[in-house]
């Protein structure tokens, strides 16, 4: 068989040179992905918002198991970066080859599975919720469709992975902007049935994102079939699995998956004491939300980054420059975040007002945003260092900060909001409070430099 990829020069070889123009080429490319990716969310919202409140609803109820398979999807390219970026590193090509077209072979099967244990089981999850009968009508036959489709998830994620770990993140940026371009153009025209198109509504807002991710698989096709870092797709992809290759990926890829999910459901419980509190709070909430997310991508695409040369260098036998490549990427990210910081210290009136108009929501984001705002710089050493940790295959540390911090949260703002009654400035404090102490104890466990030597992947 034919190598799948043949690497035909060291551009995307991060190994040499200058560390802050190798991040930056791979960060740019991510961060802008990122917000792609999250308009593409903002979209549905927006449509679907002008069906109806019941329609809302649905899809809205839709999103925790949505999040959950995001969370699993999470393992892949985790692991497909930190095993392939080393093998770059090493100037392994036919590792690379073997990795990628068993990768991608895993994908389709775990992917076709997931969307038929979706399909059977998404009745049983709006039966749990008890939500009425209008809106798990509708909740059903949304969900059921986004399973037909999460195969594609599974191979854009492998896909995803690949390129990155080569050092192209740009292929990324091309695949998640054509699907949420495809999207924007889709939502509408299938949900309310604009010209020659049907009226699906809820129906059609998930079958616009299911060929939106389709058309995302179908760009990375294409960018292999024309030679794109040398790769040559090979359609015999269905082979037998290398079980041993997959239990490293995994090993490697569940403990974010985990703390992901574990993120997730902790926060619906927080949403649970911030209801307490009113409405209002929980727009507020959405404000802090919606303007931290732009932190947050930024420093999820200098993860991404950091992942990729760490791992290089790791691969190439270099872990002083690993270090610094993470190190580097902190650094950046710090002054990103900085900025961010001080636009919440002093415009947080007018960052509220842009999203609503409801003084009392807007009284109330003030303060968050403020004191969101002392945070920044400590979520931008979380996030950096994990994605260094993850690019090293080390991925034990990041996910025993990230579960107990998240479950601190819920005793911790119980305590702050009502044992103490600092009301609902007490979430927003526990929120701050835990981000410092996960940040510390990311930065501390980080320096002490055992994660160069670990012994995870053995692909």
């Amino acid at each position: 068989m034919p190598p799948l990829f043949v690497m035909k020069n060291d551009e995307q070889k991060y190994t040499e040179g200058s560390i802050l123009r190798a991040v930056w080429r791979l960060a740019w490319p991510a961060v802008t992905s990122m917000f792609f990716e999250t308009f593409l969310s903002i979209t549905d919202a927006f449509w679907v918002g002008k069906l109806g409140t019941e329609e809302m609803a649905a899809v809205t109820s839709s999103m925790f198991t949505m999040w959950c398979v995001f969370s699993v999807l999470i393992i892949i390219p985790t692991g497909l970066v930190a095993i392939i970026s080393r093998a770059v590193g090493a100037g392994n090509t036919s590792e690379v080859s073997r990795i990628s077209r068993q990768s991608i072979s895993f994908s389709i099967w775990v992917g076709l599975a997931f969307s038929l244990l979706g399909y059977y089981f998404v009745p049983h999850i709006f039966d749990f919720m008890r939500t009425d009968e209008t809106v798990s009508r509708l909740g059903v036959s949304y969900l059921r469709i986004f399973f037909i489709g999460v195969v594609f998830l599974f191979i854009n994620d492998a896909f995803s992975g690949i390129f990155r770990a080569l050092g192209d993140a740009k292929a990324f940026l091309i695949a998640s902007s054509t699907a949420v371009g495809v999207n924007i153009i889709l939502d509408p025209l299938l949900i309310f049935g604009w010209g020659p198109f049907p009226r699906w509504e809820t129906d059609g807002a998930s079958v616009a994102t299911v060929i939106a991710f389709a058309c995302g698989t179908l760009v990375y096709i294409i960018m292999l079939r024309r030679g794109r870092l040398g790769f040559a797709l090979d359609f015999r992809l269905l082979d037998k699995i290398d079980l041993g290759l997959i239990r490293t990926i995994i090993k490697i890829g569940y403990p974010p998956a985990i703390a992901s999910i574990t993120f997730s459901v902790i926060y619906i419980f927080l949403n649970r004491i911030v209801a307490e509190f009113g409405t209002v709070s929980i727009a507020a909430l959405m404000v802090g939300n919606r303007m931290e997310s732009l932190s947050y991508l930024t420093c999820f695409g200098f993860s991404m980054a950091a992942s990729t040369v760490v791992g290089q260098n790791l691969g190439a036998g270099k872990p002083a420059r690993a270090a610094k490549s993470a190190w580097v990427s902190l650094g950046i990210t710090v002054v990103f975040t900085t900025v961010i910081s001080i636009i919440f210290m002093v415009f947080p009136r007018q960052l509220s007002a842009f999203f609503i108009n409801d003084e009392q929501v807007i009284v109330i984001a003030i303060e968050y945003l403020r004191i969101l705002a002392l945070s920044q710089i400590f979520m931008a050493a979380e996030i950096v260092l994990e994605g260094a940790f993850n690019g090293a295959g080390d991925t034990i540390p990041p996910m025993a900060v990230s579960i107990p911090g998240s479950i601190l949260r819920l005793p911790m703002a119980y305590y702050l909001c009502f044992t103490l009654d600092w009301g609902i400035s007490g979430m927003w404090w526990t929120l701050t409070i835990t981000t410092w102490l996960k940040a510390i104890v990311v930065v501390y466990w980080f320096s002490l430099g055992r994660w160069k030597k670990t012994g995870m992947i053995q692909a």
